[in-house]
């Protein structure tokens, strides 16, 4: 009896641990791209690049570089922002300076999943960065969900930020 209730236990530890992811990268830019993704390209964050992004992020990138999949309509970025305490990944097309899609590849938090919903995602659709780095629509929040929000949110500004880069 004891090892099975720590059977259980360990295996829903374990499960947890895992989060659950939605959709690959892989299968994602399939998708977008029908079926053949261009080659990625590297987005290194320069000095100035990496005070904006940790202005949206409000503590500092870690990373040197992104990785990018590009052609001549549309930019991708897989962004890894943590919610609470783990990463949710969050991909982001980008037509013309605007959100074309949003969607949540991964969500490895305990709390927060609505995030993944088309009902939260849609509203990120056509919305853009202004001057102070911000998005031009407003996001209503999920009531319990607000450091996902708040994750997700800054995936957006980071992939819009980004594709401003790419762009110039």
């Amino acid at each position: 009896m004891l090892k099975r209730v720590l059977f259980i236990l360990l295996l829903g530890v374990f499960s947890s641990s895992q989060g659950d992811e939605y959709q690959s990268v892989e299968g994602f830019l399939s998708d977008v791209f029908s079926g053949s993704p261009p080659t990625p390209k590297a987005l290194w964050f320069k000095k100035e690049l990496r005070e904006a992004a940790n202005k949206i992020l409000q503590h500092k990138i870690s990373a040197l570089r992104t990785r990018y999949w590009k052609n001549t309509e549309q930019s991708v970025w897989i962004i890894n922002e943590i919610g609470k305490i783990k990463p949710i990944t969050v991909a982001v097309v980008i037509k013309e300076k605007k959100i074309a899609q949003l969607k949540v590849l991964a969500f490895r938090e305990s709390r927060g999943w609505e995030v993944k919903h088309e009902f939260f995602t849609h509203q990120f659709k056509q919305n853009s960065l202004d001057d102070d780095l911000r998005l031009t629509q407003a996001i209503d929040g999920i009531s319990g969900a607000t450091l996902s929000v708040r994750a997700v949110t800054k995936a957006a500004q980071l992939a819009l930020l980004f594709d401003s880069v790419i762009q110039k």
